[in-house]
Order: structure tokens, then sequence, then C-alpha cells
């Protein structure tokens, strides 16, 4: 059977209309105008954008409706928005404002009927729920644990099963970040993103620790993701959409250009 086609996304992390980025979820520092980043990766043939509003749910306000009004202006390629969103209504504010989907951590995770009930609402095909895991210290075998609040909280949940009730509760997609691995460019929990990926059906989009193509197709590869999310490479230029599509076509992964 011929592989899928995988898809590149970049991840915009964002306070106000300021794309930031930090390691393993802390020491954030400027990136870019949201915007004006949203229109060069729609332009650099980025497959999908990312949009996650790391500071709506910790300041417990609402994900900036503007900003993806702003952007789905402009960009035409399919766009995900999470953080802060907390219910139906603040669900179908973003998708009216233009995103594609949409993507829920903490609320999911207080609330498990919200996956149920948004994808009743709005079709699984717009719920991705994002994952974000942490290794147990010392536990054998590895196990990782949810952590909510954008990577600030503890929940004692195992990811493993965190992952396969989203699914059963319809989730449509999930994004799985590694907060080990986030920002430290030394490549992607591949144990981690195979275990999640082969316990669930859905697509799994792999996230944290991009440093070079490399590191993306060996998360395509070992870790069996079906998309791949990356920030720092690209946002502050080190790769650029194209030299990540060329690399993974050199080594036989089928991408779009």
């Amino acid at each position: 059977m011929p592989m899928l086609t995988k898809r590149i996304i970049p991840c915009l992390d964002f306070k106000g209309d300021r794309v930031v980025k930090g390691m393993s979820f802390t020491d954030l520092r400027y990136a870019g105008d949201a915007v004006e980043l949203a229109n060069f990766y729609y332009q650099e043939k980025a497959d999908e954008l990312v949009f996650l509003d790391i500071a709506a749910t910790p300041e417990a306000r609402d994900t900036i409706v503007a900003v993806i009004e702003n952007i789905s202006r402009n960009v035409f390629i399919p766009l995900t928005v999470g953080g802060g969103l907390r219910n139906i209504d603040d669900l179908k504010r973003v998708l009216l404002a233009g995103a594609d989907k949409v993507s829920i951590n903490t609320a999911a995770v207080l609330n498990p009927p919200l996956i149920r009930e948004s994808a009743d609402k709005f079709g699984s095909q717009c719920i991705v729920v994002a994952i974000d895991a942490k290794k147990v210290a010392r536990s054998k075998p590895v196990k990782w644990e949810v952590y909510t609040h954008s990577g600030q909280k503890s929940t004692g949940i195992d990811a493993l099963y965190w992952a396969r009730h989203a699914v059963i509760l319809g989730a449509g997609e999930l994004l799985l970040t590694s907060i080990d691995a986030d920002g430290h460019r030394a490549g992607y929990d591949i144990e981690l993103t195979r275990a999640v990926s082969e316990a669930v059906s859905v697509p799994v989009i792999a996230s944290g620790g991009a440093g070079n193509p490399e590191d993306l197709y060996q998360v395509l590869m070992a870790g069996k993701a079906d998309a791949v999310l990356a920030a720092s490479i690209f946002h502050y230029g080190t790769y650029s959409i194209g030299e990540a599509k060329q690399y993974l076509h050199g080594r036989g992964i089928p991408v779009r250009f």
C-alpha cells in the first residue's frame, strides 16, 4: 500500500498578535508578527497552519478572534486554532472567524464530554485534541503523563489512555507534543509518538523537538506520525518549508509541492 502524503505544519504559538517560542513551554522569546508569519508560510506552501494562543488558558481569557479573522482573509490553507477554548460557544466563534479546525486540550481534560458534544455538532474532522505529555521520571516501562494549562499543570493521566479515550469520544486528530523535547531542537520523542500512533486510528501530528529535516523524517517513519509540526526551525530561518519537503521527498516520503 502506498504511503499517504505527509503534512508539514508550522506552529505559531502566540500571545496577543506576537508569535513566541520557548523551550519546554518556558523562556518565551519573540518570533514575529502572527499575521505576517501566517502569510509567509502560506506563500512557502505549508500544508496547514496551527495557531495556539498559549496565554489564553493560563490567563483565563478567550482566544483572540480578531487575529484569526485577519489571518483567514489572506491565508487559504487549513487553519487549526487552539488556546482558551472552553465550551461549544468558544469553538463556534473561532470556526466562524475562519478556522477550519479547533484544538482543545485543557478543556477536554477537565470536561471530556466536550469532545463528543463538539464532534457531534461540528464533525470529528474539525476536532483536534491536543495532548501535552511529559515522561514520568524513572517509570519502568516508560510512561507519559498528560499536562494542561500550557504545560503548567500535571494531571496524573496516562497519555496513551487519554489518547485512546479522546478518539473514542470523537477526536478526529491528535496533536501530540512532547514537553521534554519542545524547543530543544534535538529531535522528537519517537518512542512517545510511535506509542500513540499505534494506539489510535486517527492521524497523529508530532510536535516538539524538530531541529532539522532528518528529525522530521525520523518521526514520520520510526514514530509513525501522519504529520509534523515545527516552529523554531522555520521561524528563525534555519530551514524553509521547501527545503524540508525536498529533503523528505528525497528520502521517499510523499509530500505536496
